[in-house]
């Protein structure tokens, strides 16, 4: 037989077998054919056991599990152990002592005995769980209120009367004509109003130690916190506001009528709201606040304003800011605050003096953009790394100063700052050190991609390398930091547990195997992070799928992760699982596939972080032609068989793809994507586009649905009815647009009981199945 017609047989038997080996419906069940990877990891208190959640028999939840020495393979965990094992217990200064919350009742644990004792129990729930500078002294919160509970003398004294609405004394009884009348002619009526009145101020002669009430009128009230000396609690006050929300109607409900649910806010300058930062001084059961209009550059106007006359003759005044929670250092001497602006283009830290309600401005951060990054939480409301170090005197923090997320430290009474990580990557997580003169780090220094784990002493600021092999680490220290119990994995190996030393590049114990057989039964590829030039020069990252040259079918399918800041051309397990598993179904069928870590993805710096600012649609999708331009010169693809999906962000930049630029793909898949920006939520729109009132433009030219009219190559949009986050409004509105243009090549799967994250293993085989047979017919027939 001619050796090219057996070569031919021979390469179609071989996509012929691996493509059975594949099938949507079993890929598409997620975890319930790869297998329930281990997740919340936790050690016990005394570090003899690992606790972890776990469903390795693939019920229909999770369950608690726990390994220690000596154990072959992990163990269930009976009910109370495993309840037990997720409490959040406090410290103290005796070893053997913690104190934790269970069910809003108060609890005292005894290492050495391992016994439990409740020491408080009330109908309303406790929460908050505070340690005091002295020992066997306890702060709790119950019905928006500080307690202090004493231990050692057994006493719970309140410690606050924060009330909502308006006084009683400031509330007068209203007039009126019979109220008149009856003052006129009754002697009875005028004596008791007298008596009342004597009662009332022989009542104030006699001074209570008990808080006078504090009336915070219809203002959402927050945030309340007790330093550790117990001499002040701090609150946050935010104006009343009567803001919309979208409402979105459920069609398939269980008594058969339609339900009408609220869902989010529109993003909209009416969402900044004022705010105030309060102090309560426990001994002088006293209210004030703190005025923070001397903070640099509060009355910065943004550059964009610039772009419009309007703006340019705003008269300046105060940002509106949001004030955190204070950190206290362990004896209470320093308190600390992270402050943002509310258009989030500001961050300030601040030494907080409560006594005489003054600060000091430390750090002051700017970003024309928005400020976020690793540990610096990208919206006003979120909490980032900050800290004390044992000193008690020096603060720690992550900025982005140098265009990436570094760790510095700040010396209160020197006004010393110093970086103490550096270099073009990314510190990922912090935690401080028992010792309290070190930091353990995860970070990207070896790549991107990978997440490593060092140890960083700061005296000398040298990083000690413990796991940094490529991959993924997350690493949870025991007790008394002799053990690593680490959660790992690589970019075909899912998640497993292991164990390992803690010392300088450590090697793993594996604890946990929770792949399932049907899973390991196909070769599963390692797809390679290649890295191509975008057209500004900018270096992008990219997972790139290649089938081998004798099945290769010339056509190319590029896929756009979701969620705007995220990464997915790494080197470890992807939360896209599903993806990737129907990736290797597509090389399997002779698709080249690329995922592209796009402008705006996360783990590259601020500038990269930043890149789509008031322009989505712009660098984020010139790097995605960008990416094709690199397979049809590099990989020999044929540029007229190229296609574009992906959900959520994904699906919208497949919109813009085929909209904005309507040569460059064939066809596109669209999963629950934003087609206006203007109907999106507040918090991440108004980062990347301020906001549709004070820069209309950079809404406009984000919007899909303002370039309906473009459509050329085939699209197919799929959404979730119920989707609480893009509502399926988003798409019967760009829908309608396409109808009233009289365009044809479009259509619409719509999944009645899908949320934006689908759950039901029906409608992910029913969407994967049409976007498997859109690119089928429209790349492989040309």
């Amino acid at each position: 037989m001619n050796k090219k017609i057996i070569l031919a047989i021979s390469v179609l038997f071989s996509i012929t077998m691996q493509s059975q080996m594949l099938k949507l419906e079993e890929i598409m069940k997620g975890n319930a054919f790869i297998g329930a990877q281990p997740e919340n990891e936790r050690w016990s208190l005394d570090g003899q056991k690992v606790y972890f959640d776990w469903n390795p028999n693939n019920e229909l939840g999770t369950s608690t599990y726990f390994w220690k020495n000596g154990l072959s393979k992990p163990e269930l965990a009976l009910p109370n152990e495993a309840a037990f094992s997720k409490f959040d217990f406090k410290k103290t200064t005796n070893p053997d002592l913690y104190y934790y919350i269970d069910k809003g009742r108060l609890f005292s644990y005894s290492l050495k005995s391992k016994t439990s004792k409740k020491l408080y129990q009330q109908s309303s729930p406790i929460s908050n769980l505070q340690m005091g500078a002295v020992a066997g002294i306890l702060y709790f919160r119950q019905n928006e209120n500080l307690f202090q509970f004493n231990t050692n003398e057994g006493s719970i004294i309140q410690i606050t009367n924060f009330r909502k609405g308006k006084s009683d004394e400031k509330v007068a009884d209203k007039e009126s004509f019979l109220k008149s009348q009856q003052e006129e002619l009754f002697q009875f009526v005028r004596d008791q109003e007298a008596l009342k009145k004597w009662n009332l101020a022989k009542s104030k002669t006699t001074k209570s130690d008990f808080p006078k009430p504090y009336y915070y009128g219809k203002n959402t009230f927050g945030s309340l916190k007790v330093d550790p000396k117990g001499n002040f609690a701090t609150f946050r006050l935010i104006e009343e506001s009567e803001r919309k929300s979208e409402k979105m109607e459920l069609f398939i409900t269980a008594d058969g009528y339609n339900q009408i649910e609220d869902t989010k806010e529109k993003v909209s300058v009416d969402n900044l709201l004022a705010t105030k930062f309060g102090i309560y001084n426990i001994a002088k059961d006293s209210v004030y606040f703190i005025n923070f209009s001397s903070l640099s550059h509060i009355q910065d106007v943004p550059k964009y304003f610039e772009t419009y006359e309007k703006s340019k003759t705003a008269a300046k005044k105060d940002k509106l800011i949001l004030v955190q929670e204070p950190v206290y250092n362990e004896n209470g001497s320093y308190s600390i605050a992270e402050i943002r602006s509310q258009d989030n283009k500001d961050r300030w830290i601040v030494s907080l003096n409560l006594e005489k309600g003054t600060f000091q401005e430390l750090d002051h951060q700017h970003d024309e953009a928005w400020i976020g990054g690793p540990g610096i939480p990208s919206n006003s409301y979120g909490r980032g790394t900050l800290g004390f170090l044992g000193d008690n005197e020096t603060v720690y923090f992550q900025s982005e100063e140098t265009g990436y997320s570094h760790l510095y430290s700040y010396n209160l009474k020197s006004k010393k700052k110093i970086q103490l990580t550096k270099g073009d990557w990314e510190v990922r997580n912090v935690s401080l050190a028992k010792d309290r003169k070190s930091f353990y780090l995860t970070t990207t220094t070896t790549h991107p991609g990978n997440r490593n784990f060092y140890k960083l002493d700061v005296a000398n600021a040298v990083l000690q390398p413990i796991l940094t092999k490529d991959g993924a680490h997350e690493v949870n220290l025991s007790p008394d930091e002799t053990t690593l119990l680490v959660r790992y994995s690589y970019k075909n190996k899912p998640w497993e547990l292991y164990v390992a030393p803690n010392k300088k590049n450590s090697n793993l114990n594996q604890i946990t195997s929770s792949t399932s057989e049907s899973f390991k039964g196909y070769s599963w590829r390692e797809p390679e992070v290649i890295t191509f030039k975008a057209q500004d020069g900018t270096p992008v990252n990219a997972r790139l799928y290649k089938p081998q040259t004798a099945n290769a079918n010339e056509a190319a399918i590029l896929f756009v992760h979701g969620a705007g800041y995220l990464q997915n051309a790494h080197n470890y397990w992807s939360t896209y699982h599903r993806e990737y598993m129907f990736h290797n179904l597509l090389v399997d069928l002779g698709y080249t596939v690329l995922d592209i870590d796009y402008r705006g993805s996360d783990g590259y710096g601020r500038d990269f972080r930043t890149g789509i600012y008031r322009f989505m649609g712009g660098k984020d999708l010139t790097d995605q032609i960008d990416g094709k331009k690199y397979l049809v010169e590099n990989h020999g693809i044929d540029a007229s068989k190229v296609g574009i999906y992906g959900g959520s962000y994904g699906g919208f930049i497949t919109l813009m793809g085929m909209l904005t630029t309507p040569k460059e793909f064939a066809s596109g898949a669209a999963l629950r994507s934003v087609t206006d920006w203007a109907h999106y939520n507040h918090g991440y729109t108004g980062n990347i586009l301020n906001f549709p009132e004070t820069d209309p433009d950079a809404y406009k030219k984000s919007s899909p649905i303002y370039f309906a009219d473009n459509l050329q190559g085939d699209l197919l949009m799929l959404h979730g009815m119920v989707d609480d986050n893009v509502e399926y409004k988003d798409i019967v509105r760009l829908s309608q647009r396409f109808i009233e243009l009289g365009k044809k090549k479009w259509s619409l799967s719509s999944f009645p009981v899908e949320a934006h994250g689908f759950k039901e293993t029906y409608s992910w085989v029913d969407e994967y199945s049409r976007i498997l047979n859109l690119f089928n017919e429209t790349l492989l027939k040309k």
